[in-house]
This record gives structure tokens, C-alpha cells and sequence, in this order.
């Protein structure tokens, strides 16, 4: 089973995703991207994030190389939780050349659809505010657009979360 689970900034989506891995009834491993850095605010939130978690649940942070956490730590008995590719699109956008770029969503998109078990990746919906006028910031728009347009067309399951309230797109029923 492949979930995608988008919405909001505090649309509720994280809870939802992190529901949904404690329904599989299977071993979790949570694959974190974000980089606190210097950053106190991320710092805060990232350890937050931490202590929703359960004990038993794996954490490996990987802010770079998804499509290679993902075959590394995919199985039948795995319920891989990414959490969250907006922050891994920001830090390739920012640290990496654009070839780094496609080949990293390549990569994503390829072991997605290649690994057993079930995988659930979590996502900030962008497209619904209006277009910004600087250029990487409208180059991550498109980014973000063209990768969950090609992530909803691999899952089976996709869900769009607003005000905590998660709205069924596609189902795909095995």
C-alpha cells in the first residue's frame, strides 16, 4: 500500500499520516528530512514532532537520498513513514545543483513504485496560494506540483487533510 497524505501548514496532516502507521499494525520506521541547523524554531518543532512518536517506532533522518531509505528499509512487515518531502524539496532546491534535483525525485518516484510494504509520504499541498514573485520560489512551486501529481498518480491512496478533516482523493481498493 502507497499513501500519499497532503494538506496545509497545520492542516492536521502529520497526526493523520502518523494514524495511519499505527493502524498498519506493522514495525514503523519514520524517514525525518528536515534540518534544524541553527534554526530554534525547526529545532523545537522537530523535537515536538519527536515526542508524538511512539518509542518503539525507528527514526532515521535522511535529508537527502529517499529513494534509497526507502529500498533500504522497505519490506512486507515495514510501514515506512516519510515525513516531509516540502522540507526535502526545500533542501535539495537550496543546497544542490538541479541535476541532484531530478535525479533525487527520480530516484524517489522509481522506488516507490519498485518497494513492497506499505509507505506513506507526507506532503504541504502548494498549490492553492498564489503564484510568489521570486524565482526559486516559484521553481519550488513547480517542483513540489510535477512530484505530487507523479506520486498521486503511483499511490494507491491519496488524501488531502484540511482543518484535521481527511478528504479521500483517490482509493484504490485492493
Amino acid at each position: 500500500m502507497k499513501e500519499l497524505v497532503l494538506g496545509g501548514v497545520r492542516s492536521g496532516k502529520s497526526r493523520y499520516a502518523e494514524q495511519l502507521a499505527r493502524a498498519s499494525g506493522l514495525r514503523v520506521v519514520y524517514i525525518a528530512t528536515a534540518i534544524a541547523g541553527d534554526d530554534a524554531e525547526l529545532q523545537e518543532r522537530i523535537r515536538r514532532h519527536r515526542s508524538y512518536r511512539p518509542a518503539d517506532w525507528m527514526t532515521l533522518e535522511e535529508p537527502v537520498a529517499l529513494g534509497a531509505a526507502l529500498r533500504a528499509h522497505a519490506g512486507s512487515g515495514q510501514c515506512l513513514l516519510i515525513e516531509c518531502l516540502t522540507l526535502w524539496l526545500a533542501h535539495l532546491l537550496t543546497s544542490g545543483s538541479d541535476h541532484r534535483l531530478q535525479s533525487e525525485c527520480s530516484s524517489l518516484l522509481r522506488a516507490v513504485g519498485e518497494i513492497s510494504g506499505h509507505v506513506i509520504l507526507v506532503s504541504n499541498e502548494t498549490g492553492l496560494g498564489i503564484v510568489p514573485p521570486g524565482a526559486l520560489s516559484r521553481r519550488f512551486l513547480d517542483v513540489s506540483g510535477e512530484l505530487h501529481q507523479s506520486l498521486a498518480a503511483s499511490c494507491d491512496s491519496v488524501t488531502f487533510v484540511v482543518a484535521g478533516l481527511p478528504q479521500k482523493l483517490k482509493e484504490v481498493l485492493a
